[in-house]
């Protein structure tokens, strides 16, 4: 019996704006995609079909900007998701939604369909730094956004971007409190990273993007750390913040846990039992390839791999090791020795079967977890 949680992740492609930032599948935004929302259903109910089905603990809908989509629209996934698959009393149901756009009524229409944890895009509190990011929300909306969600919903979190370009450290920390004394239970700081491809990329290449080094962007995290737990909202994972268990976004621990999701929409990922194997699936990334897809056979898939025993442990360690509550020892036969050195270096702490990174560890965890991978 298959005992791992499953969710299920809905991509919505399409953004009003691309972001300089941003490397994830996105399209500019044309007025809807009532093809495409047809596919993602047919897409839910063809995979079902396929996988070791149970039922969903968690649903997020990401993006792009899945708050793009009308209330209706995710009420209708939502009940293709609980038609095909069952949803577990409870299950957290999230969505993304940018703060320029964002009000009562509109909180209110996402709660009505289904919504019951809203995740905030504000990225930053002043007016340059929003410009900067290519966003298009001013501090004001950012401010009257939260309000509605806090107004609507019981779990609200922030996504914040630090080491933004001649941001100081003080800067950093106003704005961390400022967020913190808000009142939500989640908030989800990230490094501004250079990533390939994106106009940021090409602005750095030109010498026009001064980024931190390696040296203040381990100041930046340690303050992040420090002003965040003070405020109560202690990390549970390398870039997430809770001030309880209940705030703690279950869906995103689901993926660090190593669990299984069913991923739909243009570009998602997911991990599925698939013929008693777990395989990793990707979609097609292009919308129209995906509408195709699923008009051709049922499911958007363009890679369906089956993992290996190996796969699954060094993927279980790459992601466990990011989170507050470790790694279990004796299950995944951690070498003894490379332990002992962690611990030695400060780097872990070993205790009661489990590895958990210290502070000076978490900022070497890509590193640490391709250690003991091996």
């Amino acid at each position: 019996m298959n005992k791992r949680a499953l969710g299920v992740y809905v991509h919505w492609p399409y953004c009003a704006r691309l972001c300089p930032y941003c490397d994830f599948n996105i399209y500019k935004d044309k007025g809807g995609d009532a093809d495409l929302l047809k596919a993602i259903i047919t897409d839910i109910h063809g995979q079902a079909w396929r996988i070791d089905k149970r039922a969903v603990s968690s649903v997020h809908f990401g993006g792009g900007t899945p708050s793009l989509l009308a209330p209706r629209d995710i009420a209708a996934i939502l009940e293709a998701i609980a038609a095909a698959y069952g949803l577990v009393p409870g299950a957290e149901i999230g969505l993304e939604a940018n703060p320029d756009g964002f009000t009562l009524e509109t909180a209110r229409g996402f709660a009505g369909a289904g919504i019951n944890r809203m995740s905030l895009g504000v990225q930053a509190f002043d007016a340059a730094s929003l410009k900067a990011l290519g966003r298009t929300h001013t501090p004001i909306q950012a401010f009257s956004a939260i309000e509605a969600a806090l107004f609507a919903f019981d779990r609200v979190s922030l996504d914040l971007i630090y080491a933004r370009a001649d941001q100081t450290l003080d800067d950093w920390r106003r704005e961390l409190k400022q967020a913190a004394a808000i009142g939500v239970g989640h908030i989800s700081p990230y490094q501004l990273t250079i990533e390939d491809g994106t106009a940021f990329a090409k602005s750095f290449a030109r010498g026009r993007l001064p980024v931190p080094g390696a040296d203040l962007a381990a100041d930046f995290y340690e303050a992040t750390q420090e002003v965040l737990e003070t405020s109560g909202l202690p990390a549970y994972e390398i870039s997430n913040h809770a001030r309880s268990i209940l705030d703690q976004s279950r869906h995103n621990l689901l993926y660090w846990r190593s669990h299984d999701w069913v991923g739909v929409g243009p570009g998602a990922h997911g991990r599925v039992c698939l013929d008693a194997a777990r395989t990793e699936t990707e979609a097609h990334a292009l919308p129209k390839d995906y509408i195709a897809a699923v008009a051709a056979t049922g499911v958007g898939w363009n890679v369906q791999d089956a993992l290996s025993a190996a796969d699954t442990r060094t993927e279980t360690i790459l992601m466990g090791v990011r989170i507050a509550e470790g790694l279990p020892i004796p299950a995944l036969d951690l070498d003894a020795g490379m332990l002992a050195d962690l611990a030695d270096q400060g780097l872990a702490n070993v205790t009661d079967g489990r590895l958990r990174l210290t502070l000076k560890g978490r900022l070497l965890a890509d590193r640490i977890g391709e250690m003991l991978a091996g």
